[in-house]
């Protein structure tokens, strides 16, 4: 894209003409300013010093600034102090494409708590839906099977019709994962359901002697927990899908569960019935225990739900109220730092953009709560299903939105048009 010329300025031409015309001549061109003298190099340094507000203002003066100051590079600084921008802690883009000024605007709607609501989905009974995002796909289960919507372009719907539908199970799905375009779901029926989303490959196997409340899959290998007060490890390699490897006896419930990043262990997440931490990492290639978290947890401080943000962070949540941030290199003993859930809820489900925010889903009245991690208290509450009360079974959420799955209805928060 070219710039426009030094002279040129985006307000055209000014009144004056008849005056210039009686002077016998026309009025002499404005000399360019000795700003355009500078490479741009220069003054790109220059606009980096700037905060977002003199960025907006300084491209309000003409094309060039406009142009100049809606680079990427220069709002990439400010996108990583905001919440959900898209950047991760290490610098990451995680919405590559979608230009960072946007995210920046969209930003501080999410900050402020401005949306647009809208139910999109309702279904006659009660269920407990899980579900993941996929680019221009939402992923839901609705009892035993698992629907695949498209999410209109430029609103907050999906299509009325899902566009496949992926069954296997005889009872509800519990949990599923969607990674590298496979779908791993655990069932009522302890089963675990493997599908290839575009193939008609599809595997299925018992896996424990009670429901599969959680799965996770990454590099080959399936993790799962079950009320059996077990988790299993399975390999998915030609030849061998659906072979036990490991069988960890967890002498709790396991209802939460996940893999690390660098593929070398992975957490569960327990009821906490007995005297043991419910949070305890395993080694995924032996499934010897490697350490337990926490040291203070009361009896029946379940943990529902967690979340690795690096292969070092994770976040937990569940029945004592409390969202803990835990880093393994600093300590294993004690988080190292926590919230509380304010109206002493049960907490079913948390996710965060991997920087700042943080949002969980409570188990009374359908209540959504965003948290930014630099602060204490939490930033913004969302009421989704009063009077009736029903949890929020599952949140997910992209730059723009967030989708929030209650007993009986499915939620999303449009912050692009509050």
């Amino acid at each position: 894209m070219a710039w426009p010329p030094p002279g040129s300025s985006s307000s055209g031409s000014r009144g004056g003409g008849a005056g210039a015309a009686a002077e016998g001549g026309s009025r002499a061109a404005s000399p360019p300013s000795p700003l355009w003298a500078l490479p741009e190099e220069l003054l790109l340094l220059i606009c980096s010093y700037l905060d977002a507000q003199a960025l907006g203002r300084l491209g309000q003066v003409c094309r060039r600034l406009r142009f100049l100051s809606s680079r990427d590079l220069l709002w990439r600084r400010i996108a990583r102090g905001c919440l959900n921008s898209g950047f991760t802690q290490l610098g990451t883009d995680l919405a590559a494409g979608i230009p960072v000024k946007e995210r920046v605007k969209v930003s501080r709607n999410w900050k402020h708590g401005r949306c647009r609501r809208e139910i999109v989905l309702k279904w006659k009974c009660n269920l407990m839906p899980w579900m993941e995002l996929d680019g221009e796909y939402l992923y839901l289960s609705q009892a035993e099977n698992i629907q695949a919507y498209r999410l209109c372009a430029g609103s907050t719907g999906l299509q009325c019709h899902p566009q496949a539908i992926f069954s296997g199970h005889q009872e509800d799905v519990c949990r599923f994962v969607l990674v590298n375009s496979h779908i791993v779901s655990g069932g009522g029926d302890g089963n675990i359901v493997l599908h290839k989303i575009r193939g008609s490959y599809s595997a299925k196997f018992s896996a424990h002697e009670q429901e599969v409340n959680c799965v996770d899959f990454q590099g080959g290998l399936i993790v799962s927990g079950s009320r059996d007060r077990t988790a299993k490890v399975w390999s998915l390699s030609t030849g061998r899908v659906g072979q036990c490897l490991h069988t960890v006896q967890t002498e709790d419930r396991v209802w939460s569960i996940a893999i690390s990043p660098l593929l070398s262990s992975f957490v569960t997440g327990t009821a906490c019935c007995g005297h043991t931490s419910p949070l305890r990492i395993w080694d995924l290639e032996s499934s010897q225990l490697l350490t337990c978290l926490g040291t203070d947890f009361h009896r029946g401080a379940g943990v529902l739900d967690v979340f690795y943000e690096t292969p070092s962070l994770l976040l937990s949540c569940g029945y004592d109220t409390y969202i803990r941030y835990w880093d393994i290199r600093t300590s294993t003993r004690k988080c190292v730092q926590e919230w509380e859930e304010p109206h002493d809820s049960a907490l079913y489900c948390i996710r965060s953009d991997k920087n700042h925010m943080i949002a969980s889903g409570s188990s009374y009245y359908g209540v959504v709560r965003l948290w930014d991690k630099r602060q204490t208290q939490c930033l913004q509450s969302f009421h989704l299903s009063s009077p009736t009360s029903s949890p929020v079974y599952c949140l997910r959420f992209s730059t723009t939105h967030l989708y929030a799955a209650l007993a009986s209805a499915l939620h999303v928060l449009d912050f692009t048009a509050p």
